[in-house]
């Protein structure tokens, strides 16, 4: 039997690489999946790339509290009840000292990081209650500790982790399962993004930076973090929850 056999998933930045790689997994496994994306062309392209019948797409802006009552309604409408929920939206914003960091960016940064994070516990919740579920939420090794420069990521990060683990106290009585995945520099167009703004001049040297902070000496790729997530979202992980899972080739050691 495969591991997501009739399981019915949502996933918020799914046409992100990480959003993908973690679709193209769970429809393996048996899963029917939604993908939340706020880019309608990617997410289009996403689903064609994935080449299933198993597959559908929404658009919606996490920060948007009606945009995501209206993507948990199209869920309801799909599957009536949610297996899984991959929280997994989110942006990096600048990189700028906190006295220079654009007000904006930092509303965007938590709108989408923090709201738009609790905005999907808050629908998605009652879509489980009645048989339970896994919900992974993404943060990031960055809500372990402080990195200058990037204070509103790295906030909106420790963040998620405070929600994961109240959440996960509330759900345990549905058998609702809330954890976190963490991972350290992934290679996608997010860490692109970041070394550019770490070092405008060469971003190669930044990257070359990162990689000297984690002790494998690489980083990651989408699908060592997808994997992660087909994990805990599969009955393989049924006793794990409020729990933060790094996957970071020991840079948090």
């Amino acid at each position: 039997m495969k591991r997501l056999e009739n399981k019915n998933v949502v996933i918020t930045g799914g046409s992100g690489g990480i959003g993908s790689a973690a679709a193209k997994m769970m429809l393996k496994e048996g899963a029917k999946v939604l993908l939340v994306d706020l880019d309608e062309k990617a997410l289009e392209k996403t689903k064609d790339e994935l080449n299933s019948s198993d597959v559908y797409i929404f658009t919606a802006d996490v920060s948007d509290e009606k945009q995501v009552k209206a993507y948990a309604e199209k869920a309801k409408e799909l599957f009536r009840n949610v297996d899984v929920f991959f929280n997994n939206a989110g942006i990096e914003g600048d990189v700028k000292p906190l006295d220079e960091y654009p007000i904006d960016t930092y509303h965007k940064i938590i709108d989408v990081n923090i709201h738009g994070v609790y905005y999907g516990l808050r629908y998605i919740f009652p879509l489980m209650k009645d048989n339970g579920g896994s919900i992974i939420i993404t943060s990031s090794v960055a809500g372990f500790t402080g990195t200058a420069n990037v204070l509103p990521y790295v906030a909106s990060k420790h963040a998620e982790i405070g929600m994961m683990r109240s959440s996960a106290l509330e759900g345990a009585p549905y058998k609702i399962r809330v954890n976190t995945i963490n991972p350290s520099p992934v290679d996608n167009r997010m860490m692109e993004s970041l070394e550019k703004g770490f070092s405008p001049d060469s971003s190669d040297e930044a990257r070359k930076n990162f990689e000297q902070a984690i002790p494998l000496g690489r980083y990651a790729t989408n699908d060592e973090v997808a994997a992660l997530a087909l994990f805990l979202a599969s009955d393989e992980s049924s006793f794990i929850t409020g729990a933060i899972h790094p996957v970071d080739g020991g840079m948090t050691v």
